[in-house]
């Protein structure tokens, strides 16, 4: 399985006990849609290793699973998986509607502000904790708007294009340099 066709669901964080459980931090607003893994992807070396969930059980903290995989048994063996990442196959997210996104399905949107109109396709994501930006290319430009909900105005999947009121001033900030 390749990155690519992956999403990141959150990290194998520690061992608990000595008959292989480890405690996986769900990077998810909606930790209890995983309750139920028959398997995830372990990034080791940069490759995606399936191991299957033999027991899962939630823990106190919302986004905290406990996973026993199969054939890791000892706590040594389960040592070399922690502070590994985990990943699941883009076919296990659950569909969005409206204005919701995934944000690796807007990538090669177009991008068009209320005032300014088309201002180029939006290349990635980035994910900066608590401000993530649309990293948009317009000709030789690149812009950076936030991607947050009172600057985004309509998602149109259809026709691959987002709608957005960015704050004044930034667009020109970026195509006046």
């Amino acid at each position: 399985m390749e990155k690519e066709n992956c999403f990141y669901l959150g990290k194998l964080t520690r061992v608990v006990g000595f008959k292989g459980e480890m405690v996986a931090f769900i990077d998810s607003d909606e930790p209890e849609r995983y309750h139920d893994l028959d398997a995830v992807f372990v990034d080791i070396n940069d490759n995606l290793i399936p191991f299957f969930v033999e027991a899962i059980s939630p823990r106190s903290k919302n986004n905290q699973l406990t996973l026993k995989f199969q054939d890791i048994d000892n706590h040594d063996e389960a040592a070399n998986l922690q502070g590994r990442d985990i990943y699941l196959p883009l076919a296990a997210l659950p569909p969005l509607e409206g204005d919701a996104f995934y944000f690796h399905e807007v990538t090669g949107f177009e991008v068009h502000d209320k005032q300014k109109g088309f201002i180029g396709n939006i290349i990635q994501i980035l994910d900066y904790p608590g401000n993530p930006l649309f990293e948009i290319k317009f000709e030789d430009k690149t812009l950076l708007i936030p991607v947050q909900d009172h600057i985004i105005l309509k998602l149109d999947r259809e026709n691959k294009c987002i709608h957005v009121e960015a704050p004044d001033g930034l667009i020109d900030l970026y195509m006046n340099e």
